[in-house]
C-alpha cells in the first residue's frame, strides 16, 4: 500500500504523472490497536500496488525511454556498484531488532463495501492488516501470530474474511539493518541496506529516497569530492532514517497490547534505537545537503 505522499514522489522522480492512477484505492482505515479498545475509523488515501507490478510498471517506462541502455551498461566495465540486493561484500554485518515474523495469505472478503478500507489489528500476541486488493479480494498480514488462531482472537478483520487461502511463505518483519552500509567502491541502497517493520507502511517511500542520495553521493564522487565525507553522509542519513523508524515503531509496539510478546519486541527497538544513537554520535555536523538530485556543501 503507496501512500499518495509515496506515489507523489515515485511519480516524480521517473517523470510518471500517470503511474498507477488505475491502481485500487484505499480510502478508510479501521484501527482497532491496545486493549480494551473500540474500533477507530480515520479517513486515508492510498493505492494497493503489488511489488511485481511496481517493478513492471518502473521497468516499461525506463524500457520505452531508454531502450538502448540495457546492452550498453552490459558492455562497460564498472569501478562504483550500488548494491540494491544480496548478497553484499564480506565485510558487511546485519543487525536484526526483534524476532517478529510475518506471513502473507489470500482472502476473499465478505462485503465488496470492504474493499476501499485497510483494517489494522492488534492482538495477544502480534497483530493483523487486511488490505483489499480488488472488489472482493485481499490480503491478510498475520505478524506473531498463526493462522489457525485468527477465529478465536479477532474482533474486526476475521468478520470480514469468508475464505482464508494457504499462506503464500513467511519472512521477518523486525527492523534489520547492515554495517557497514558503504564502502571505498560500494553503497547498500533499499533492501540491501536495511528493512522495515511492515507496521509502518514506509519502506518503499525511504528506498527511493535512499536511492536518490546514492545518486547524488556517487555523482558526488565522480566530481571529484571528498570520498570519505561523501561515504560518512550517506551512512548518516540512512541511520537517521532507520532511527526514526524505530521511534515509530515503538509507538506502535508501546501501545499495541502488552504481555511478553509486545514486551520483547518493544525491548528489541530500544536496542536499536541505542545502536542508531552509537553510530550517529561519531558522526560530526553535515557538510552536505540534498538539492534535488545533487548534494550541495553547507557553507
Amino acid at each position: 500500500m503507496l501512500s499518495d505522499a509515496a506515489v507523489t514522489l515515485i511519480r516524480d522522480v521517473f517523470d510518471r504523472p500517470g503511474l498507477f492512477v488505475n491502481a485500487p484505492r484505499i480510502s478508510r482505515r479501521v484501527a482497532l490497536w491496545g486493549r480494551n479498545t473500540e474500533p477507530l475509523t480515520l479517513a486515508h488515501s492510498a493505492v494497493v500496488v503489488s511489488e511485481r507490478e511496481l517493478l513492471h510498471e518502473l521497468e516499461q517506462g525506463e524500457l520505452d525511454q531508454r531502450p538502448d541502455l540495457a546492452g550498453e551498461a552490459a558492455a562497460k566495465e564498472t569501478d562504483f556498484t550500488i548494491f540494491a540486493s544480496r548478497p553484499l561484500p564480506p565485510e558487511t554485518a546485519e543487525h536484526s531488532f526483534g524476532s517478529r515474523i510475518a506471513s502473507a495469505v489470500k482472502v476473499r472478503l465478505k462485503e465488496a463495501s470492504d474493499s476501499e478500507s485497510c483494517w489494522i489489528e492488534s492482538l495477544e500476541e502480534g497483530w493483523l492488516f487486511l488490505i483489499p486488493n480488488g472488489v472482493e479480494s485481499g490480503w491478510l498480514l498475520s505478524v506473531g501470530c498463526g493462522f489457525s488462531s485468527i477465529p478465536q482472537r479477532s474482533r474486526i478483520i476475521a468478520e470480514r474474511i469468508a475464505f482464508i487461502g494457504d499462506p503464500a511463505g513467511e519472512f521477518p518483519a523486525s527492523p534489520r539493518i547492515v554495517s557497514p552500509l558503504c564502502g571505498p567502491d560500494w553503497l547498500a541502497c533499499g533492501t540491501a541496506g536495511m528493512a522495515f517493520d511492515p507496521i509502518c507502511g514506509d519502506g518503499t517511500a525511504h528506498a527511493v529516497r535512499e536511492a536518490i542520495l546514492a545518486s547524488a553521493v556517487v555523482l558526488g564522487m565522480s566530481r571529484g569530492g571528498d570520498t570519505q565525507e561523501l561515504r560518512s553522509h550517506y551512512e548518516a542519513r540512512l541511520i537517521i532514517g532507520f532511527q526514526r523508524h524505530l521511534a515509530a515503531c515503538r509507538d506502535f509496539y508501546q501501545t499495541g497490547n502488552g504481555g511478553p510478546w509486545w514486551d520483547r519486541e518493544l525491548e528489541s527497538l530500544r536496542q536499536g534505537l541505542e545502536w542508531c544513537a552509537g553510530k550517529l554520535g561519531k558522526h560530526g555536523r553535515f557538510r552536505y545537503q540534498l538539492s534535488g538530485f545533487e548534494l550541495k556543501v553547507i557553507v
